[in-house]
């Protein structure tokens, strides 16, 4: 047993044994670091259709000294674009049941993984705990397995094409020859074995020893991208935060050369300016309001956002008023004028007694089918990921780390966590956070109503809506417009899993695991 004592806290996860994992370092006297960082290695068992060991994330840390970082572990492109082969690179569809997404996989889809090297450097710089009490309960359920859930399910039937597209995939997610189903366990003892390892050798056994080698050489052979020079070479990038006003409050995200922080913070300047606390929730001017933020902000980012990513001045360019002035004349112009009328992603929200507070996003992309041998990892497919090359697929430019929609939210009011927020969803991460943002902030809504609100999501033309919004009185003011509408019959994981903690004034804390994802949250009160 520790001898530290147990730390007061809340954590929300993407499933109950993920959170629970978090709790139980809180309650040996871990801090809310230590609870990520657990709950990161357990989400990687019984999360691994959305994470993975292999793939990459960040994580948004406020510490109880006031310091604010962000820890980029994101994946970094290969060094060459050049293959001794035809790239091992294809497309599959992810069928959602109201709406379809291609993706691709193979070696050719395979960026360097960041995940290992940033979950063990965060570990060292803030956490507490000795790392083999952070990895035990992962290893535990990889070992006993765990019961497969419906979500789990439902999300092992839409990444189907992935998870039996190689024999070492079948032998995890199709052992007996069909898909697991809800009611089925999972096991995965080749990784509780790696974690062992990886306790006792660190990072550099994954980065700089034989499974590099095996890695590297696999692509070589069979029309992969990276190299060993790729892997031994990783590094985590630590950034400032990026710093937003709203209201009395300041939101903190995920810097350039990411987009969803910058997006997120764009979309807030421009909500700011049209009072949405004036207006009903899910009223058809709430629609509007949104719809048209979230239609000026892709706009903004088509003109020349995604082309100047790592300039080190993007993000004060982007958000400076003489950029937002014509948004905001446009976005107030259009709503005059109407009048009355899968990614797959994970998150984890910790926080703690002592006001520590971490938001962590980490994702495998849809992974891509490829599993390290003797590890039960499946690495990432992120250059197989249209969102991730706005430049066109093969077009990504070399050893420079992606950019992501990932967003690893923190909320402070008077310069104390409030909210600690994120999202999995590809790129409807953006606007899962804004609208949950604005349900706090807005509209007063405590956390668990705001992240369970009915949620939207415009792009390209297309406007997607969960039940309850008004459709007859929308469609009645015109407000769609030309827009390809989706009424959804039920909330979906499309719209993203906001997983959020929150504590108030009087330091109650709070959270709430998005149902969408089929999410969890703890409360411990040592």
């Amino acid at each position: 047993m520790s001898s530290l004592k147990p730390n007061r806290g809340a954590i929300a996860a993407g499933h109950a044994l993920t959170a629970e994992a978090g709790a139980e370092m809180l309650r040996q006297g871990g801090n809310a670091f230590d609870a990520a960082i657990a709950a990161a290695f357990t989400a990687c068992v019984v999360e691994s259709s959305l994470t993975s060991l292999a793939g990459g994330g960040f994580l948004l840390a406020h510490t109880a000294a006031g310091d604010n970082r962000l820890f980029d572990f994101f994946c970094q492109t290969p060094r060459s674009q050049k293959t001794e082969r035809s790239p091992d690179f294809y497309p599959i569809h992810a069928n959602f049941g109201d709406t379809t997404q291609e993706f691709h996989i193979g070696l050719g889809s395979m960026a360097v993984p960041g995940a290992i090297a940033g979950l063990l450097h965060v570990h060292q710089k803030l956490g507490r705990l000795p790392l083999e009490k952070i990895v035990a309960p992962a290893q535990h359920w990889a070992t006993h397995g765990f019961e497969v859930d419906a979500f789990r399910a439902y999300s092992f039937k839409i990444l189907a094409p992935i998870l039996t597209a190689t024999a070492a995939a079948r032998a995890i997610y199709a052992p007996q020859g069909d898909l697991l189903t809800q009611g089925d366990r999972l096991y995965l003892p080749d990784f509780a074995a790696f974690l062992h390892d990886l306790v006792r050798y660190g990072a550099d056994w994954f980065y700089q020893g034989d499974l590099a080698h095996a890695i590297a050489q696999d692509c070589q052979s069979h029309g992969g991208y990276l190299s060993l020079e790729d892997l031994q070479t990783y590094r985590v990038i630590e950034r400032d935060p990026l710093s937003v006003a709203y209201g009395g409050d300041t939101i903190l995200t995920n810097p350039p050369p990411s987009s969803g922080g910058t997006l997120i913070a764009f979309a807030l300047h421009l909500l700011s300016q049209v009072s949405p606390a004036c207006t009903p929730h899910s009223s058809p001017r709430h629609v509007a309001i949104l719809r048209d933020v979230m239609g000026l902000t892709n706009l903004a980012r088509q003109r020349g956002y995604d082309d100047h990513l790592y300039r080190p001045d993007i993000a004060e360019e982007f958000l400076s008023p003489a950029h937002l002035a014509p948004y905001l004349e446009q976005l107030r112009a259009t709503l005059s004028q109407r009048g009355n009328r899968w990614g797959s992603t994970t998150h984890i929200s910790a926080i703690d007694g002592e006001g520590n507070a971490a938001s962590l996003t980490t994702s495998n992309g849809e992974g891509s089918a490829c599993i390290i041998p003797g590890t039960g990892i499946m690495m990432n497919n992120m250059l197989g990921e249209e969102d991730l090359s706005p430049q066109g697929f093969h077009q990504w430019p070399p050893n420079q780390r992606m950019s992501s929609m990932m967003a690893p939210t923190i909320v402070l009011k008077d310069g104390k966590p409030h909210i600690v927020l994120g999202s999995g969803g590809s790129n409807r991460i953006r606007t899962a956070i804004l609208q949950v943002v604005s349900n706090v902030l807005d509209f007063g809504m405590d956390i668990e109503a705001a992240v369970s609100a009915p949620r939207l999501h415009w792009e390209r033309g297309a406007l997607h809506l969960e039940p309850g919004y008004e459709q007859a009185a929308i469609a009645a003011q015109g407000i769609t417009g030309d827009d390809v509408c989706t009424w959804w019959q039920a909330p979906s994981m499309f719209f993203g899993g906001v997983h959020a903690v929150a504590v108030d004034p009087d330091g109650t804390l709070s959270g709430i695991g998005d149902g969408r994802r089929g999410g969890a949250w703890v409360v411990v009160d040592s």
